[in-house]
């Protein structure tokens, strides 16, 4: 009996055991289950952040606290004796002078002045040495004067320290310079040559602007920026003399947080301006770099005083914020009614800020109602108050039009979308578009511009692809095929941007976007803005309404910037008004951009783009040097054209407007792409200004090849060249009178008077093709041993472009009765160029030789220079010009 009570108290215990066993697994399997679902599960929704706040404004200094800057009187009487800047003398250039290219100031005063379109010069600035040319035929090339270091300026040698005052002074140009502090710097010194002492490596708090500065012009006096500066090595300006004007002031920075008023602590002057009184030439002195935002905002000032507004922008700034994906987007990340009825009062409000500012909403049709039960009723929301909003259309499926190769299929998607617009009462007449990813705006994909025209009548479009997504400060704009494509700009926000506290790098990093930095700035240098952001931004916790309202309360908070909002038409045509020079496009190579590549048809390739341009000028012999390339096995010239015959022409008239797939067209697909050489001749590329621009954008890589021969001569083939296509003008004026005219000649015969001459100036287009491809680039052949010797000659080309050597001493042959040299054929024939080339004329008079002689003598020995540095070859008529000129 013991034994088995044994045995049944063994049997409870195990049990017992087993049981507590099994409800610790449980326990843990229930927490498990639980963790998983409140990870996985929908967020609880914390409620949205409000805007950022109201303008901490600065009382004016009063009472027995603190005595003002300046009294009334001597602001007025300071403010009569300045001398009005006049730099009407001078180019719109800023010369800067940078530590070195990689310094990071430099680089940051390059990006202001690249995003406001401004153009500038950069030297290296020089302990010693020459300072570069001021001035040519008493105009001044540069309307500013910019020293990242202003010790550079300060201890410049004497000579070169009096050359740049004494030009600053005669043609009313300003200098601005940045002194920045390091560990080595003197706490307090005296900048040398000025009455103005300096004191460095402080930290600072509190700054505020003072309201007398005369060159505020977009920034607004009266805020306070509360709060430690960042870094701690600023530098002050201190000075009694009646010149300097204190700009931007600040306090030293308390040990421990004050506890009493600003207005109670010491001001002082981080950014100073020089009025000129005391050496005539007017200054603006920066206490440190451009990393604080303030500092940008008042070098923006600063640039647009000194330069009398000649580098500055009006106050008016144009803005529209695109809603993108309307309708489109997962489950939990959409609209519901309170998120659109928020969107509704978010635009009231800002109506009340920015005069007519609407929500731009984008739609894909096709996601309708595929939401949850909640945000199919922020569908129907939207609808009810689709009069309150502008609409324009995305693809009915979000599908990305580049994928379209079919003109009538992508049209039928796009109907589907309008057919859907229709039966909402949702507006179709706006006029503007938008692709996903902006998939065939650009690289152009033709097939979407005739869609678009056809189905929506689109006449505006944006990306921000043009020309490139980054750097974002050179996006532009452009027209093509009667539409207009604007920059759009981000904002920060994306489709995965949707809670405030998840957002990359943590929300201090948006705050610090709006607050002056990347968003602020592209408000501030850009006349017109596009903002890109998603249905997502305006769900959860709205944080596109919140960026838009802390944007343009902090703009209107610190600047005199006019915000207001207009449709994209209108848009469209204020951008181009500003900006008329970016109508015409510069097309780029797609294959030279990933993101490109990604979104340009599959069924295109960069391998039709030719490797090498013969770029003439006319009658040089180019076209024979064409018919030479044409007989090597390894080298395919671009097909013919029923116009301009063997030459394309797309870099240097309308032809390229119609876009690089026209382009393309000339050109088959090589069977082998390392060793096949694709090539295209027009002979008017040489001397056409913008074509070395257009060439270098599209084919970075290409070579070039020109034909040079004696400018006289080639002026007086193309006087005979339009006498014999019966041009009135050649036919009724001798040549003599064609290369003497004067200005006040008839405008045709000036017309022929400068093709006959302009071709001519050699050095000047020759450096217009070096300023955008590598000297190692560029062939110079001689036109006359072209004409006395082409095997030689083409020897010479055959190893530049680098091609399988072709024998073509055995490829050529003297025709007598030609008089140049031509294809060799079976049994002794010989193929020629046409009746036209080779035409006989008399000789030119000895009159009419030594005019051009004189005329030409001053190119000929920049050429003759220029040669000698590329290290090719003299031709041998530039060798005997030069010594015929050099004996008479």
């Amino acid at each position: 009996m013991a034994g088995v009570r044994k045995l049944a108290r063994a049997v409870r215990q195990q049990g017992l055991h087993r049981l507590v066993l099994a409800l610790i697994l449980f326990c843990l399997l229930s927490m498990a289950y639980l963790a998983y679902h409140v990870s996985a599960g929908p967020k609880i929704k914390e409620a949205p952040p409000l805007p950022l706040g109201d303008c901490v404004a600065a009382a004016p200094v009063s009472g027995s606290q603190r005595a003002p800057l300046f009294l009334p009187s001597q602001v007025s009487q300071r403010r009569q004796s300045v001398k009005t800047v006049d730099t009407a003398r001078t180019e719109p250039v800023v010369l800067l002078f940078v530590e070195s290219i990689y310094s990071q100031l430099g680089q940051e005063i390059v990006a202001i002045l690249e995003s406001s379109r401004f153009r500038y010069h950069t030297e290296i600035a020089p302990a010693k040495g020459d300072m570069p040319p001021l001035a040519w035929r008493g105009r001044g090339r540069y309307v500013l004067i910019i020293y990242e270091n202003l010790l550079k300026y300060v201890n410049l040698d004497s000579w070169n320290r009096q050359l740049l005052d004494k030009y600053c002074q005669d043609y009313g140009v300003g200098i601005i310079g940045f002194y920045r502090a390091n560990e080595n710097s003197p706490s307090s010194a005296q900048l040398r040559g000025f009455p103005l002492f300096l004191r460095s490596n402080l930290p600072l708090w509190d700054c505020r602007i003072n309201p007398a500065a005369p060159l505020l012009y977009i920034t607004r006096p009266s805020e306070l920026e509360p709060g430690p500066l960042p870094a701690d090595n600023w530098t002050t300006f201190l000075s009694n003399h009646s010149t300097y004007e204190p700009i931007l002031l600040a306090s030293p920075r308390p040990a421990e947080p004050p506890t009493h008023s600003v207005l109670q602590r010491a001001l002082l002057a981080t950014v100073m301006q020089d009025l000129g009184l005391h050496d005539g030439i007017q200054r603006v002195l920066f206490g440190g770099s451009l990393s604080f935002w303030l500092h940008k905002l008042l070098f923006v000032d600063a640039v647009g005083y000194l330069t009398g507004r000649r580098l500055s922008l009006p106050l008016d700034r144009f803005l529209l914020v695109d809603v993108d994906d309307i309708f489109v987007g997962k489950e939990g990340t959409r609209m519901k009614v309170a998120d659109v009825e928020a969107l509704l009062q978010s635009q009231t409000k800002l109506r009340s800020l920015v005069p007519n500012f609407t929500f731009n909403l984008g739609f894909s049709g096709k996601f309708f109602h595929t939401g949850t039960d909640e945000e199919d009723e922020g569908d129907d929301t939207l609808l009810r108050h689709r009069q309150e909003f502008w609409w324009f259309p995305h693809m009915w499926s979000h599908m990305q039009p580049h994928l379209f190769h079919n003109v009538s299929v992508l049209a039928e998607q796009m109907r589907l979308n309008k057919q859907f617009a229709q039966e909402h009462g949702i507006p179709t007449d706006m006029g503007y578009a938008v692709a996903p990813h902006h998939s065939g705006v650009y690289p152009v994909h033709s097939q979407l511009y005739q869609a678009w025209k056809s189905v929506w009548g689109i006449t505006v479009t944006s990306t921000e692809e043009y020309p490139h997504l980054r750097p974002a400060r050179f996006r532009r704009g452009f027209i093509h095929n009667g539409i207009q494509v604007l920059p759009r700009q981000t904002c920060g926000l994306f489709t995965h941007t949707i809670f405030y506290k998840d957002y990359p790098g943590g929300p201090q990093e948006l705050d610090k976007s709006i607050r002056g930095g990347e968003l602020f700035l592209t408000v501030l240098l850009n006349p017109v803005s596009i903002f890109m952001t998603h249905l997502s931004n305006y769900g959860n916790d709205r944080l596109g309404l919140y960026t838009f309202e802390s944007l343009v309360k902090f703009v209107q908070c610190w600047t005199h910037l006019r915000l207001q909002t207009l449709p994209p038409i209108r848009l469209a045509e204020k951008y181009f008004r500003i900006f008329p020079d970016e109508r015409d496009p510069l097309w780029q190579n797609p294959c030279h951009d990933k993101r490109h590549k990604d979104i340009w048809s599959k069924e295109k390739t960069c391998d039709r783009l030719p490797k090498f341009l013969v770029i003439g000028p006319q009658k040089t012999g180019s076209t024979a040097l064409h018919a030479f390339l044409s007989l090597h096995p390894a080298i395919t010239a671009s097909f013919s054209s029923p116009v301009t015959f063997e030459e394309v022409q797309f870099f240097s008239g309308p032809n390229y407007l119609r876009g690089i797939d026209w382009y393309m067209d000339f050109f088959p697909v090589p069977s082998n792409v390392s060793t096949d050489f694709l090539f295209e001749k027009s002979a008017n590329y040489f001397d056409t200004e913008v074509v070395p621009k257009r060439a270098a954008a599209l084919l970075p890589r290409a070579k070039i090849i020109t034909i040079l021969i004696n400018p006289a001569d080639r002026a007086y083939s193309w006087y005979q060249h339009q006498r014999a296509h019966q041009d009135p003008v050649a036919l009724n004026y001798t040549f003599h009178q064609v290369i003497s005219a004067g200005p006040s000649s008839p405008a045709a015969l000036l017309t022929l008077h400068r093709r006959c001459l302009q071709p001519g100036y050699y050095s000047t287009h020759v450096e217009h093709w070096l300023q955008c491809y590598q000297p190692n680039q560029l062939l110079i052949v001689d036109g006359l041993q072209l004409r006395s010797n082409p095997a030689q000659v083409m020897d010479n080309v055959q190893k530049f472009l680098g091609v399988v050597p072709f024998n073509y001493t055995q490829a050529l042959m003297f025709d007598e009765s030609k008089g140049f040299w031509c294809q060799r054929l079976d049994a002794g024939r010989s193929r020629c160029l046409g009746k036209s080339k080779g035409r006989k004329y008399p000789d030119m008079s000895p009159e009419s030789r030594a005019f051009l002689s004189e005329h030409y003598r001053e190119q000929n020995v920049e050429l003759l220079r220029l040669l000698k540095r590329l290290g090719q070859p003299l031709p041998t008529w530039l060798r005997d010009e030069l010594h015929n000129s050099s004996w008479s």
